[in-house]
């Protein structure tokens, strides 16, 4: 079974991987906290591919709506547990 924090890890690990993956430059450990992806240098297209990307790498079912209101990658990751526990 995983833990809250195991699963917290788990889905930080899969967004700092999809956003790497679009923005190669922005060094893993800035993909964090409360900074949101523009702040990382996303532009719309990049954030809906980073969007896509997690979801298909999580297997997830989630309108792309559901992730316009999220502040930063905390609050991106929060939503991405509760998510995977649904």
């Amino acid at each position: 079974m995983t833990t809250p924090t195991g699963a917290r890890e788990r889905m930080t690990a899969v967004v700092q991987e999809v956003v790497g993956r679009i923005l190669p430059d922005v060094p893993r450990e800035e993909i964090a906290g409360a900074r949101h992806l523009k702040d990382l240098g996303a532009d719309s297209v990049d954030r809906v591919e980073i969007i896509l990307g997690i979801l298909e790498r999580l297997g997830l079912d989630e309108s792309m709506s559901s992730f316009s209101e999220l502040p930063d990658v905390d609050a991106l990751v929060d939503f991405l547990v509760s998510a995977g526990e649904r």
